[in-house]
């Protein structure tokens, strides 16, 4: 076995492409040097031709735009080129369903991770890549084959973000939840490898919540205005005129981004998880929050702010929000709580782990990062499970933590000591090829 031995004078890169967004940084440390979202906006150079008949490729690049002209679009990746308005410029995610639906996307991706970002030559640092915990063969082969091919990296590992999560926490068991932006996915690790027949999937993540908030606002007449769609002056000290400004041009997919930018804000600022399942009379004379948005209107949030967050909880409730009563039905996976995808998921364990699981879920993700969501499972579990059983809900006490514990657990295993020996190097690579990858990276 070749070890690749290059570990000590430099530092890994860990990398962490999730659905909503790309955590990229070194390993040692204790949070991600760059987090940037996981779409990139992307103009079709067919409808992009100036009034001369020139090409727009002339403009000048601004840092952050690790373009590509191939395949006949311009790719822009990271916030300040996203929120750049442009003509006929689409938002196209990199992910579908936890796995990635777009190779040339992810590619822009990394580019702008290791060289717009961290300014790192991916030749001189070995690379720890997070995957989803139920990712295909065939994507897996074709991560490390772009790392190795494209980047030249030196070595590369992929570990699944279960796993990770585990880590991060220090414990190599544990029943992992971790509620992301495009689906919630709940695990169990034992002994440091994810069981793949206890894997349980819900569509419901930070997105969807994200989308009834934005549903529900419209449906109390409240439009959120992108921030490129009007513009502020200020007329005297503290008040403002807003004039909306048109851009015909501007594509749906691009409006409705930054519309949920927004929206997601508000989501985080005001949203927090009802104690007991949320029934409408009991949150009728709840006091409300309030919240401005970017053109100076001021919302008031009441009862929503319980309700969205409870969806995670009780699915049911999507049938309560005007114009997501069919996303049920879409969804071809059936929609279950949270508790019940917890217990679903240790019943499919051994009989002999199903104790020590209930006795250490970990939440994980940006969407567990919300209040009280600890707090609820927990109790939740404890109704539903079996007497005797020892519940322990545990979740990092600060948000950071949670956001990027898939991360945090890359960094630590990635700067052990023991794991040197672990990582599939590019000799290795050349000699056996990319199927190698599934003996190296279990």
């Amino acid at each position: 076995m070749q070890l690749w031995d290059g570990a000590d004078e430099v530092s890994a890169i860990v990398l962490d492409l999730g659905s909503h967004s790309c955590k990229a940084g070194y390993a040692g440390e204790d949070q991600p040097k760059c987090v940037f979202p996981s779409v990139v906006g992307a103009v079709e150079q067919t409808a992009v031709v100036g009034d001369g008949g020139t090409d727009t490729d002339m403009e000048a690049k601004k840092p952050g735009e690790s373009e590509k002209a191939k395949a006949g679009r311009k790719l822009y990746t990271g916030f300040s080129a996203l929120n750049y308005r442009r003509d006929f410029m689409e938002v196209v995610p990199a992910m579908k369903d936890g796995l990635v639906a777009d190779w040339e996307i992810v590619e822009s991706i990394w580019d702008h991770a290791l060289k717009d970002r961290l300014l790192v030559d991916p030749k001189e640092h070995p690379m720890l890549l997070a995957e989803p915990s139920f990712n295909t063969q065939q994507n897996r082969e074709k991560m490390v084959e772009l790392m190795f091919e494209k980047y030249g990296a030196p070595a590369v590992f992929l570990a699944k973000n279960a796993v990770l999560t585990s880590f991060a926490s220090g414990r190599a068991t544990s029943l992992v939840v971790d509620c992301g932006g495009a689906s919630t996915n709940v695990a169990a690790v034992h002994d440091g490898y994810v069981l793949q027949k206890a894997i349980v999937k819900s569509a419901i993540g930070g997105d969807v919540l994200t989308e009834c908030l934005l549903k529900t606002l419209e449906s109390k007449g409240i439009s959120i205005r992108p921030r490129f769609s009007f513009k502020r002056k200020e007329v005297r000290i503290g008040e403002f005129e807003v004039t909306p400004v048109e851009f015909p041009n501007t594509t749906e997919s691009y409006y409705k981004y930054m519309q949920r930018v927004i929206a997601a804000d508000v989501k985080e600022a005001v949203c927090r998880v009802p104690d007991s399942p949320f029934d409408d009379n009991s949150y009728a004379n709840i006091p409300t929050t309030p919240y401005e948005l970017p053109d100076g209107q001021m919302i008031e949030v009441g009862a929503d702010r319980f309700r969205i967050p409870d969806i995670m909880f009780n699915p049911s409730l999507l049938q309560t929000i005007s114009g997501m009563e069919k996303f049920g039905a879409e969804a071809n996976a059936p929609l279950q709580g949270l508790p019940q995808m917890v217990i679903d998921s240790i019943n499919k364990c051994d009989v002999d782990i199903r104790r020590e699981l209930f006795s250490s879920i970990m939440l994980a993700g940006g969407t567990a990062a919300m209040q009280q969501m600890k707090e609820r499972l927990e109790k939740d579990l404890m109704e539903e499970a079996p007497q005797a059983a020892r519940v322990k809900v545990l979740a990092s006490g600060n948000a950071t933590e949670r956001r990027f514990s898939v991360w945090i657990g890359g960094s630590i295993l990635a700067s052990l000591g023991s794991f040197q020996q672990m990582w599939f190097s590019k000799s290795e690579f050349e000699e056996h090829g990319p199927s190698y990858v599934q003996r190296k990276c279990p």
